[in-house]
């Protein structure tokens, strides 16, 4: 059975918009060499890159699906499934690992219950283990999106999750359960790891 042929295939066909991918299409057409700009337009176009839409480029360009996939998880800047609404980031350049950054993943992911490249249900939190966010002078580094937070141990990573997590409030699509456990947590928890 092929992707294609997957029993959920054609509900979530059904429901797929490909309105945008069309016109990316439209663009290209005819185009030597126009699959990675078709992948980079298809990632702005819906945050990720959707089975549909790999199907429908390798048919309209005439390839094998493997080759789209290949070309589509070969690159790091695809992703296959879509990001939750807040990216966390631990570093794990050579100034973090040695800081402790791994012990910092450890507890990050057991707090959000997920590893590094996945989402937590809630779809509130992705979390990536990256080479270098640049900022060694503060290893081990964590960035929640924008935010920087440095000099963390384990304990100063889950905290200023929680300080953030408390900080979104409702909006921030947090569960109950989430917002009364970070308001549980002492309010200068976060305040040991630094900010920039």
């Amino acid at each position: 059975m092929t992707v294609a042929q997957s029993p959920d295939s054609a509900v979530a066909q059904a429901a797929f918009d490909y309105g945008p991918l069309e016109e990316l299409l439209e663009k290209y057409q005819g185009m030597k060499g126009a699959l990675i700009p078709l992948l980079q337009g298809v990632q702005a176009a819906y945050g990720y890159l959707p089975k549909e839409a790999l199907i429908r480029l390798a048919e309209a360009l005439g390839e094998p699906l493997s080759s789209v996939f290949g070309v589509a998880t070969f690159y790091a800047q695809f992703r296959l499934i879509p990001r939750a609404k807040n990216v966390v980031r631990i570093c794990h350049g050579t100034a973090c690992h040695v800081s402790g950054s791994p012990l910092v993943s450890l507890e990050v992911e057991k707090h959000l219950g997920i590893q590094e490249g996945e989402n937590t249900e809630d779809m509130v939190f992705t979390l990536e283990g990256v080479a270098c966010l640049g900022a060694c002078g503060m290893a081990p580094v964590m960035m929640i999106n924008d935010h920087t937070y440095g000099k963390l141990s384990p304990d100063k990573a889950v905290s200023s999750l929680k300080e953030f997590r408390a900080s979104q409030g409702n909006g921030g699509e947090v569960s109950e359960a989430s917002a009364e456990a970070a308001s549980a947590a002492p309010a200068d928890a976060a305040s040991d790891g630094e900010e920039a």
